[in-house]
């Protein structure tokens, strides 16, 4: 007869404050008496945490909604890009429309003091659990991401969107330009521009350029466009305007 080895469960805590993350720890160590549970490791911020669960990979994340640089919710959706994504278990000061949002889609969440019978809970049901689908994450919050993010080399890398120059869909990518260099990123287009309203300007069905990055134009667009180009600050390339957006010209300059 084979006995049945239960591997413990992985478990990575993400909080920026060290006394919120010292109290679950001691909480992970009570309920390890009567769970098998291994902590693998600790961030205070968003991208400590994608450096570490890049190299060490957890089952389980237990993660601070409210932190600042970048939210929670956010962090999860970058997460979803690892190889294999965690169980996220968001933990919360009381927070009426998170809480709502998040019996709403069935999400596991703790409301800080956690109480040690129903992180247990949590833990037993998290073995079964499925990462939270990056969709129903846009939904949880109407603020745009400080960052967007790609995944290269086994890695997640933060995109900051204040560095972002222009946006253009090709296939099924959209590609990042930054005064630096290119990124890959699987997004749509369209919800990019939903996203990033306030940002971004439409200058062909194709492509978006962050305002604050247009540095002027010139004429010589290519036969069936508007026989404008758009400057980018920075930049040599020189990015077509299309008829239909052509409206852009005339607004900068006036």
């Amino acid at each position: 007869m084979n006995d049945t080895i239960t591997l413990p469960l992985t478990v990575f805590v993400v909080d920026d404050e060290q006394p919120a993350r010292n109290r679950l720890k001691e909480l992970l160590q009570d309920c390890s008496v009567q769970f098998p549970l291994q902590l693998v490791g600790e961030a205070g911020n968003g991208q400590e945490a994608l450096d570490k669960l890049a190299e060490t990979p957890s089952e389980v994340v237990l993660m601070d909604i409210r932190m600042p640089q970048m939210d929670g919710i956010e962090l999860a959706r970058h997460l979803n890009k690892l190889d294999h994504p965690p169980v996220i278990i968001f933990t919360t000061a009381y927070d009426a429309y998170a809480i709502q949002a998040f019996e709403q889609h069935a999400i596991d969440y703790l409301l800080k003091p956690i109480r040690l019978g129903r992180l247990f809970d949590a833990l037993s049901r998290a073995r079964d659990a499925v990462p939270i689908r990056t969709e129903v994450l846009r939904e949880l919050t109407p603020e745009p991401r400080s960052n967007l993010s790609t995944h290269e080399r086994g890695r997640v890398l933060l995109i900051p969107i204040e560095q972002v120059l222009y946006l253009r869909a090709e296939l099924k990518y959209v590609t990042v330009r930054t005064a630096e260099r290119e990124y890959l990123i699987e997004e749509s287009l369209t919800a990019l521009e939903k996203e990033y309203a306030a940002r971004f300007v439409r200058i062909h069905r194709n492509c978006l350029v962050a305002r604050e990055a247009i540095a002027g134009f010139e004429k010589g667009g290519e036969e069936g466009e508007s026989g404008w180009l758009m400057i980018v600050k920075g930049l040599a390339e020189r990015l077509p305007i299309s008829r239909r957006q052509l409206g852009i010209v005339k607004e900068y300059r006036k």
